[in-house]
């Protein structure tokens, strides 16, 4: 293959792994979605199902990622100041599994604490990663077996999943701010506008709930505007910066009244308010 040829087969590779990744994630569903051990808990398990149309294999491991500022991750193999992973702490089973369309399986995992262990928040993810399936007509053999005139490119698009699995030890505690509220101007991708702000942390252990959103109008008209669940400050971060689009009703103008955004545990958690701030608008 050429150099150009290689370098066109790559850019495609990376056109299609982006195009392909939601759709095939979308026949993978876990739950739950984030696993937590407190108190004297030793063992939870995790739903793997496949809802596609034919047969998929998974590979499960466990994996080290640092929350970014802008709420992103990145993988790791140190921890940095403060960074305290589950993994060594965590066995699980099975590694692999092979599920048929429709059907499901069962991860358990097992807390293991060593003596000594320090007080404090424990976090890593388990990995689901769909293994490769090499046969048929999209099979390197069968690319092989083609014309030497003919130009093939085996591709597939190798998708996966995580959840964060949580180890809580001793005592843990944490309080969370909301600050820097500002209001952006409208975009073709959040016509309404976007509301920024920065989620503050405080403590030896992660934050998590729901971003609600509601603009009050001065004659005390209250409308719902943006909300966003399952946010999380993982420590041991400091600080996280979001941005929630807003959706305005028909004839809604953000003038004279108050944006309050409010942050708060989830339902089935209690619901508690965790933090508010408000930004009165000219």
């Amino acid at each position: 293959m050429s150099p150009a040829n290689f370098l066109l087969s790559r850019w495609l590779l990376g056109v299609l792994l982006m195009l392909s990744s939601p759709l095939a994630l979308a026949d993978l569903v876990l739950f739950p979605t984030r696993l937590v051990f407190d108190g004297n808990q030793r063992a939870a398990q995790v739903e793997l199902m496949n809802q596609g149309k034919s047969p998929e294999t998974y590979r499960l491991s466990l994996v080290n990622r640092r929350m970014g500022e802008n709420g992103e991750f990145i993988a790791i193999e140190t921890p940095g100041p403060g960074e305290q992973f589950a993994d060594g702490l965590l066995r699980y089973s099975p590694r692999q599994v092979t599920l048929p369309p429709g059907g499901s399986q069962v991860v358990r995992l097992q807390l293991r604490k060593p003596d000594g262990l320090a007080a404090g928040e424990y976090r890593s993810h388990l990995q689901i990663d769909r293994v490769a399936e090499a046969s048929g007509s999209s099979s390197v053999e069968a690319v092989a077996q083609r014309s030497a005139k003919d130009v093939g490119i085996a591709i597939q698009a190798l998708v996966g999943a995580s959840i964060p699995v949580i180890v809580r030890h001793g005592a843990t505690q944490a309080s969370v701010s909301l600050s820097e509220l500002s209001l952006l101007t409208a975009t073709p991708a959040a016509p309404g506008g976007q509301l920024q702000l920065q989620m503050n942390r405080q403590g030896n252990r992660s934050v998590y709930g729901d971003l609600l959103v509601v603009f009050t109008t001065t004659a005390g008209v209250t409308v719902e505007l943006a909300k966003a669940g399952g946010v999380a400050v993982y420590a041991p971060n400091a600080l996280r910066r979001a941005r929630l689009p807003l959706q305005l009703p028909a004839g809604t103008a953000l003038r004279g009244g108050t944006l309050k955004v409010s942050y708060r545990d989830r339902p089935e958690a209690g619901g508690k308010l965790l933090a508010e701030a408000s930004l009165v608008l000219p």
